[in-house]
């Protein structure tokens, strides 16, 4: 068995997919590399299967008819070998030296008389353009030691634990039944958010290891592309507030962090749906809070009462104008977009 598996999904990706493939081979028999071809129409097939033919053992090129970012991942976890699971979006990269530690760790980890769920490392935005390159450091939790939700400080607002950050026990994938949607971007939010439940064991390292690049427009991450695609945000969205019963968890600091992360999700289809300027949008932008709160109301009340919450429900052109402003100095603070 690999111990580590990693899955870059792949979409017409033949520009720069290569830089993302090279920068995990030094994980060398470690490591199993699954480049997923996901119905590209250009060289990517090509690029995957040249690479498995000079890597065996180490890269498996699977090729699929197109099902979106989802499905590629879903294509990954079902052909993973490896004990641990993480996905490398084919426009980013990985850090060699923090990568050698965390294999190191991983592989000493595994030796343990403890079964590890997730490992958790820093990742850096890599803004096209921007001479300070903004790091998600995660210093509220405990560094260098296995441990568990009640040892959790606070998250403060902005540090939400992403597929950037994450690597998962593959096997804890597969039971908890997760199953992302097809044809539909920004389920990374629900590979991250379906699992957390399950997971009882955690570690992080303060390594800067993964390398999240943002600036190509068609990028699912640039607003207007966002904007475009708001009915798959907003079904991302619905999906989990579905998911989970947040009043039954029983961690409380668990519970705590769901809400947020929850409350984020929520507050990103707001501002969107506002910053489109249309009437149709801003009907589904009440749409979207009347399903909440036809599910859940005591979820719908404690998501308006946050701060985020409230500040994107502000009455009339005024208050939208706030909520903009709001969003703007969020992502001065954290840099994304």
């Amino acid at each position: 068995m690999k111990l580590l598996t990693f899955a870059i999904p792949c979409y017409n990706s033949q520009d720069y997919m290569e830089n993302c493939i090279k920068s995990l081979l030094p994980g060398g028999d470690d490591v199993e590399i699954l480049i997923i071809d996901d119905g590209s129409k250009d060289s990517t097939g090509d690029i995957a299967d040249a690479y498995e033919k000079k890597y065996p053992g180490i890269i498996r090129a699977i090729h699929q008819v197109n099902g979106g970012h989802g499905e590629a991942v879903n294509a990954g976890i079902r052909n993973a070998t490896g004990l641990y699971f993480k996905v490398v979006d084919s426009d980013d990269w990985v850090d060699e030296e923090a990568y050698k530690k965390i294999l190191d760790k991983l592989r000493e980890l595994t030796g343990g008389n403890q079964t590890l769920d997730m490992f958790i490392a820093n990742y850096v935005y890599e803004k096209e353009g921007a001479h300070h390159k903004k790091v998600m450091h995660y210093t509220n939790l405990p560094q260098n030691q296995i441990f568990t939700w009640n040892d959790v400080s606070r998250f403060r607002k902005g540090q939400y634990i992403l597929m950037h950050s994450v690597i998962y026990r593959t096997k804890l994938l597969r039971e908890c039944g997760l199953e992302l949607p097809k044809h539909t971007f920004y389920v990374d939010n629900i590979y991250v958010y379906k699992p957390l439940p399950s997971v009882k064991t955690l570690y992080y390292m303060d390594v800067d290891f993964y390398r999240y690049f943002i600036g190509r427009e068609d990028q699912s991450v640039n607003e207007k592309v966002m904007i475009s695609r708001i009915d798959q945000q907003i079904n991302v969205n619905k999906i989990m507030v579905d998911e989970f019963d947040l009043w039954k968890i029983p961690n409380r600091k668990l519970r705590h962090y769901m809400f947020n992360y929850l409350e984020i999700i929520t507050v990103i289809s707001t501002i969107m749906l506002i910053r489109s300027g249309t009437e149709e949008n801003l009907l589904k932008k009440r749409e979207l809070w009347k399903y909440i709160k036809d599910q859940d109301i005591r979820l719908f009340h404690h998501l308006r009462a946050g701060i985020m919450g409230n500040a994107m429900n502000l009455p009339g052109k005024g208050g939208r104008k706030i909520s903009v402003a709001a969003y703007r100095l969020s992502q001065k603070v954290v840099g994304f977009n």
